[in-house]
């Protein structure tokens, strides 16, 4: 429980972000396991994401190498 106005508005925000971050987490989950074929657009994502500071910027610079490292290698041959 908050013991003055400022912590009690301070824990308002804090809520209010959380739940902002966390759908912008879970979109940027959700567009990297269906493999989106639209690489730039998930960049843009990850990177919008990295200047707002929902996440690490070495951890968008991260994912981003590790998408393009993926998108980069050709297609697996299916199992026969």
């Amino acid at each position: 429980m908050a013991n003055s106005k400022s912590a009690a508005k301070r824990a308002r925000q804090s809520a209010v972000r959380t739940l902002r971050n966390r759908r912008v987490l879970s979109r940027l989950r959700t567009l990297q396991k269906k493999g989106s074929a639209d690489v730039t657009m998930l960049i843009g994502e990850i990177d919008k994401a990295a200047k707002r500071g929902i996440i690490h910027k070495n951890a968008a610079n991260r994912r981003k190498a590790r998408l393009k490292k993926a998108a980069a290698q050709p297609a697996a041959a299916p199992a026969a």
